[in-house]
């Protein structure tokens, strides 16, 4: 009896190290970007002879993407893998119980897990330097040089410069020695605002659009895109469009008109280019691209990148099969070729299923996060990016909070607005003093540009800005005014004092 159960206490131990090794590949590839995917499976291609790739000439791309609209798995289809992939587990498991071979999936990495945080994928060019490489196309003197990339190093991270002129003009003076005049430094940010993407270098969000406008060909729709957001701006941002429409004598045919062609216009051009003030960034290659139509339809899509379709090797199957078939009649020699072919395929199998598996978690999550923050996907507005975190799309999903976790560490969507880590589309909830319950980042952009629009003179206090906050509908505790403008690295009032 006891014999039987320290059998049967080592056969559990089997069964739960052979699941384990499944789960160490698993989570190794779900923690890759696409970039370095791409590469592990050219390694495992490489190392595996039983692994191969059924469209080598002809890798997938974007063409080949799946829709999440269009193809969609049903709940039919999803149990019909999950049975395929449960009866190749049990088929795999025979095999393996006849042989007594060890699984060899994931090699010797398996316990190197890195953190990607501080990995940079390819060449790193900031904004500062593609904005600067457009310097050379225009003729600048000496000084309009240094008065440009002063323009470009101050402007935000939309790509606005939110200073004021005067301000420049004085830290030109007292940090660069230059000695120039507001004219000299308005005519030098023209040049900056005839740069791509249009709209760089625009002072507000109103000249930001009207410097896209005006890059259209000339058309009657263009002057009226131009008088909306020019003569109709307050309206425009309430979207009071009735008002519009009874100002400027519009058919509904032109409201519905104007409206799709000004959400085609991007509020925040440096996003584009990505971080500013000279920063260096990642030349990020996406993992998912966002698409949003000009009726706010989100759709998506993974992107393959240069992975190819993979299969097992059809030879080493019937190797398997022969082997299986004909254990009895074969000498030791052939028995153990044909137990390494075996192996192979083994590996190869669950290499198959682990980037199966890593695809459909991608496109899941991807999914999830898109349903609940679709608002901004719509119009890109940071402020309309709802609560949200790991435990609300675990929940959606049906995942753990750790798998959400591990494809939100360093994955990328390329949208319409920009490029953002799947973390940038997570922030924790507030309960403000009236019990609603709010965005912390909604409050932080509230709160940030309340500060700067302040009187540098006589800079608010936590106090005075609680009381502003609270006009502004955001109704929180002075405790947590401190704690945000903290986290927003603002100094105190006395040290804002210009």
């Amino acid at each position: 009896m006891a014999q039987k159960l320290i059998q049967s206490e080592v056969q559990k131990q089997q069964q739960v190290q052979k699941l384990s090794q499944q789960q160490m590949l698993q989570i190794k590839l779900l923690e890759m970007p696409l970039t370095e995917i791409e590469e592990n499976i050219t390694t495992e291609l490489d190392d595996n002879p039983a692994l191969e790739s059924s469209s080598p000439d002809d890798a997938m791309n974007e063409d080949h993407e799946e829709s999440y609209e269009e193809k969609e798995e049903s709940f039919d289809e999803q149990q019909e893998r999950e049975e395929r992939k449960s009866e190749l587990d049990n088929a795999l498991d025979n095999i393996m119980q006849d042989d007594e071979m060890p699984v060899a999936f994931g090699g010797k990495d398996n316990n190197q897990n890195a953190d990607y945080e501080e990995i940079v994928y390819g060449d790193t060019v900031s904004f500062y330097d593609k904005l600067k490489e457009q310097m050379g196309e225009v003729d600048l003197t000496p000084k309009q040089q240094e008065i440009m990339e002063y323009l470009i190093g101050s402007l935000d991270d939309d790509g606005l410069l939110r200073k004021d002129i005067d301000t420049i003009n004085d830290e030109l003076a007292i940090y660069h020695n230059v000695d120039t005049s507001t004219k000299e430094i308005e005519d030098v940010l023209s040049i900056l605002q005839t740069f791509d993407p249009a709209g760089i270098g625009a002072r507000n969000l109103q000249e930001c659009l009207l410097l896209q406008i005006e890059r259209k060909p000339d058309s009657k729709q263009k002057d009226l895109m131009k008088k909306i957001i020019s003569e109709c701006f307050d309206e425009f941002t309430k979207k009071h469009w009735d008002k519009i429409k009874a100002q400027l004598s519009l058919t509904d045919r032109q409201v519905e008109s104007l409206q799709k062609e000004i959400r085609k216009l991007n509020p925040k051009p440096g996003a584009s280019l990505g971080e500013t003030e000279g920063r260096n960034i990642q030349q990020i290659t996406p993992d998912f691209i966002v698409d949003t139509d000009e009726d706010g339809h989100v759709t998506f899509s993974i992107n393959r990148g240069h992975i190819p379709d993979l299969k097992v090797s059809p030879s080493f199957t019937e190797m398997v099969d022969t082997y299986k078939n004909n254990k009895k009649g074969m000498n030791r020699e052939t028995k153990e070729a044909l137990l390494y072919a075996k192996e192979k395929v083994d590996r190869a199998q669950g290499y198959i299923d682990a980037i199966k598996q890593r695809r459909h978690t991608l496109y899941v999550t991807m999914k999830a996060i898109i349903d609940w923050q679709k608002k901004f996907f719509q119009d890109g507005d940071e402020s309309d990016l709802k609560p949200m975190i790991l435990k609300d799309i675990a929940t959606k999903t049906g995942l753990d909070i750790s798998t959400i976790s591990r494809v939100s560490n360093i994955k990328y969507a390329q949208t319409k607005w920009g490029t953002f880590p799947l973390k940038f589309f997570f922030s924790d909830a507030y309960t403000t003093e009236n019990g609603e319950e709010m965005s912390t980042r909604k409050i932080k952009i509230a709160l940030k540009e309340l500060i700067e629009k302040e009187d540098k003179h006589k800079p608010m206090s936590d106090d005075a800005l609680k009381v502003e906050m609270d006009k502004k509908g955001f109704p929180i505790a002075r405790r947590t005014i401190a704690k945000y403008r903290e986290q927003l690295g603002i100094p105190v009032a006395r040290l804002r004092k210009g």
